[in-house]
């Protein structure tokens, strides 16, 4: 298998799936995988930045991830899609790695991916400096709150807002039922808005 560092293979032409490659990969064609490296490992290693903030480490355990993908890819059956089978890998990955070293996640996020957690109308009123302090506050306020949350709540909140997966893939990536997955969701948004609140009702 290559890894992530060499030379970039010429990309498939936009009719090769995932499945496809998957199948490719199958029969003995690394190359195949070498495409499956290029397409997801921002992915990944955005996923595993949810839980280390070390450059290195990311690096790591995104290779990681790729290499125990490949050894274990005959038992991929395609129940699932694709990325959601290799970023259930990269979440236990992950875990597996601060657990051994007595580690917790992290839970920040930077103000731009904090934006993406609310969609309203005060996240655009910037045109006064105290509207400009009150959305940088809040931005601090937001990631306190989700620093604070459950490791449990924060991975599901974090895969949906951020990443934008689907109730039904993170139900596979966290491995809990679709009905845990909303409740943990709606359970972390509770608590977000929560602490974002009383600056809510600032004029």
């Amino acid at each position: 298998m290559t890894s992530v560092t060499d030379n970039a293979p010429q990309a498939p032409s936009e009719s090769q799936t995932d499945k496809q490659l998957v199948q490719r990969v199958k029969r003995g064609d690394k190359s195949a995988f070498d495409f499956l490296v290029l397409k997801y490992q921002s992915r990944v290693a955005s996923i595993i930045s949810r839980y280390t903030s070390d450059s290195q480490d990311i690096l790591d355990l995104t290779q990681e991830t790729f290499v125990k993908a490949y050894r274990a890819i005959e038992r991929f059956r395609g129940d699932s899609a694709f990325y959601t089978w290799l970023y259930r890998i990269a979440v236990n990955t992950a875990k597996n790695f601060l657990e051994s070293r007595g580690r917790r996640p992290k839970g920040s996020m930077e103000a731009e991916e904090a934006e993406r957690l609310d969609s309203g109308d005060w996240l655009r009123d910037v045109a006064t400096p105290e509207k400009l302090l009150q959305r940088e506050e809040m931005y601090e306020v937001m990631q306190r709150a989700i620093a604070g949350l459950p490791e449990e709540l924060r991975s599901a909140l974090l895969l949906r807002e951020y990443e934008g997966l689907s109730y039904e893939d993170i139900a596979r990536i966290l491995e809990c039922p679709i009905g845990t997955v909303r409740s943990r969701i709606f359970r972390a948004r509770d608590a977000v808005d929560r602490e974002l609140a009383p600056l809510m009702d600032m004029d």
